[in-house]
């Protein structure tokens, strides 16, 4: 039995202890879509990604301070739902969603309209849905390099997004990507606002600094 951890790979032998093989950061391991599903269903603790090159990706658990920061971006994201006609889906970083390029990523934050969603059908509401959210939000934390959140955005971008933030707390900066557009860098914003495709949502920033 395989498990990954951080960089490391915990292999399970025949003794009650485990071997753990600790991987450089260079070094990618490619999967396929089909064992990538295999290997996140029996892995659920652990938030695992996959590129459209097949590159696994393994995201560590977050702290404390980014844990609470993404509770509040989706608390915010789905109160507007519910409470002012947000018509769609909130998800929350646990949902992984199939890029049209093959990808497999889960943003921080997402919201899907409600036509989008009921254009999918039942096994796919089920399980990974072969769809690109019209919106999505990637929180950075302390451990996050920067470029690789970016290229993720853009890529989001490209496969179907319409709108993205990646909200960078410890700068207090929010880089807001728009389909087709260039990218707009916010400084200590206390707001970002949802635009035509979020209409009325705006997002409380001073609750997330």
């Amino acid at each position: 039995m395989l498990q990954t951890s951080n960089s490391a790979i915990d292999i399970e032998t025949d003794s009650p202890a485990l071997l753990t093989l600790y991987l450089p950061h260079d070094l990618k391991l490619n999967i396929s879509h089909e064992d990538f599903e295999k290997l996140a269903a029996v892995n659920r603790d652990i938030r695992l990604e996959r590129t459209s090159a097949g590159e696994l990706i393994v995201n560590p658990p977050t702290g404390w301070e980014t844990g609470e920061r993404n509770a509040d971006v989706i608390y915010q994201l789905l109160k507007w739902v519910r409470e002012q006609g947000g018509n769609g889906k909130v998800f929350d970083s646990s949902t992984a969603f199939i890029l049209p390029n093959g990808a497999t990523y889960s943003p921080d934050a997402s919201w899907i309209s409600q036509s989008k969603w009921n254009s999918l059908t039942d096994v796919q509401q089920q399980t990974f849905a072969r769809v690109c959210p019209e919106f999505v939000v990637e929180l950075r934390s302390k451990s996050d390099l920067l470029k690789p959140l970016q290229e993720k955005m853009a890529e989001y971008m490209e496969n179907g997004a319409k709108v993205g933030w990646l909200i960078n707390p410890k700068q207090r900066q929010v880089e807001v990507y728009r389909a087709g557009k260039a990218v707009e860098i916010l400084q200590n914003p206390q707001t970002v606002s949802g635009e035509d495709v979020l209409v009325g949502f705006v997002l409380q920033l001073n609750l997330i600094w």
